[in-house]
């Protein structure tokens, strides 16, 4: 395979995790120290940085403080949402990106982030394929979600779900202080994919989980969703705590937290989705005269870095230090994916590659015989999955009794 030698640009995109800068302190101090890489660069704000020229020189930060980056929750150079146009109608930003490129001659370029960011991780790679320039492009997973296809799982997932598992068992101890009646409603992140849902079954193994769990898999019935609270109330003295992913939907395939709003859409025409919890929360107290509680981890569950699976930093950071090997040794056109050794009774993976194109707007779902529909939750298979994708213990930094995070000076390059 050909290798080159040339500058090295990072970019990170869509929205943060608690290690998604884990990927990069791998992706940049392996660059650092690789003699195929002249310069270091990310860029500012993912591919719009790129179209505005807006690079900053990873030379110039202090090796310490990239190391700092493995600890430090969100987008360290700023993240977006950008939906690049079919070249074939209009490919001003893809020639633009090509410009830029030659300028700082960009011979590596990483971008990490999930669905829609391998989107466009692939259609740059393609254009400039076309254009005859030559430049190795890998994608660097990320998504709390879990709903990149090709992959094990994703970095951010695993810390994401120890986040959502843990707070349930805290909210449990909290809604059980006193004898009367409480229906709490806790909205968790998740489009179209519940993985992160589904985690919050993992407080169940210490007897302090939800009794009801609503996955987007699965069509969503208001009035069987009120019979089901109704039972349980009746069952456990008016304690209900239910679990509920903001994406979930009627059988037509409408949002319901359209039942409440109408839904503002990101470039992607994603819906942007909230408010879930405080409407079902209003339907049940209108329906059943009780008492109900909305929670809703938002940002909460994708920034909590203090709580993060060492199992997760860790193959986040080497999910960024082997995108740059590969990269190095030829490979192109390919995102690092999780591949587990299912022949093993202890858990183990391998780093490989897919082709950006197989994996580029395609989302993995729950299978459905690991949903356990009539009972409002899930099935062992999916205990089993999860369960080792949150463990270990971090030695996190602190100053000051409070969380030590990278200070980056990030310094624009001029050229």
């Amino acid at each position: 395979m050909k290798q080159l030698k040339g500058a090295l640009l990072f970019g990170q995109s869509g929205g943060p995790t608690s290690v998604i800068n884990a990927s990069a302190a791998g992706v940049l101090l392996e660059a650092l120290d690789n003699e195929l890489i002249t310069e270091v660069y990310a860029a500012e704000h993912g591919i719009k940085g790129i179209l505005e020229e807006r690079l900053f020189d990873i030379r110039q930060e202090e090796r310490h403080e990239l190391e700092l980056l493995k600890h430090t929750p969100s987008s360290a150079f700023g993240s977006v949402r950008y939906k690049l146009k079919d070249p074939n109608v209009d490919d001003t930003d893809y020639r633009r990106i090509l410009e830029v490129f030659k300028k700082y001659n960009i011979r590596y370029f990483f971008y990490n982030g999930g669905n829609d960011s391998m989107d466009t991780c692939n259609k740059v790679s393609k254009f400039l394929q076309k254009a005859g320039y030559d430049c190795k492009i890998i994608g660097v997973p990320k998504t709390i979600d879990n709903d990149l296809y090709g992959t094990d799982h994703c970095p951010g997932f695993g810390s994401a779900a120890r986040y959502v598992a843990t707070t349930m068992m805290e909210l449990y101890q909290d809604t059980h202080v006193y004898n009367t009646g409480l229906v709490t409603v806790v909205e968790i992140m998740g489009r179209n994919a519940g993985w992160l849902t589904a985690a919050s079954a993992l407080a169940n193994l210490k007897g302090c989980g939800p009794d009801l769990i609503y996955l987007p898999e699965v069509p969503f019935d208001l009035d069987e969703f009120v019979e089901d609270v109704k039972r349980v109330a009746s069952q456990k003295q008016g304690k209900v705590i239910v679990a509920i992913s903001e994406g979930i939907k009627d059988k037509d395939g409408k949002y319901i937290s359209e039942y409440a709003t109408s839904l503002s859409r990101d470039s992607f025409g994603h819906a942007q989705l909230g408010g879930l919890a405080a409407f079902l929360a209003n339907v049940i107290n209108q329906k059943l005269n009780v008492k109900v509680r909305p929670i809703e981890f938002s940002l909460l569950q994708r920034c909590a870095a203090h709580i993060a699976s060492k199992r997760d930093v860790e193959e986040a950071f080497m999910a960024g230090k082997m995108a740059v090997k590969y990269a190095t040794s030829g490979y192109t056109d390919k995102m690092v994916c999780f591949v587990r050794d299912e022949s093993s009774s202890d858990y183990k993976i391998s780093y490989e590659l897919l082709d950006l194109e197989k994996v580029a707007n395609v989302e993995k779902k729950i299978p459905l015989e690991w949903i356990d529909i009539k009972n409002r939750n899930v099935t062992n298979e999916v205990i089993d999955y999860i369960l080792p994708l949150i463990q270990g213990e971090l030695d996190y930094p602190f100053e000051d009794g409070l969380p030590r995070f990278a200070r980056l000076r990030k310094v624009l390059v001029q050229k």
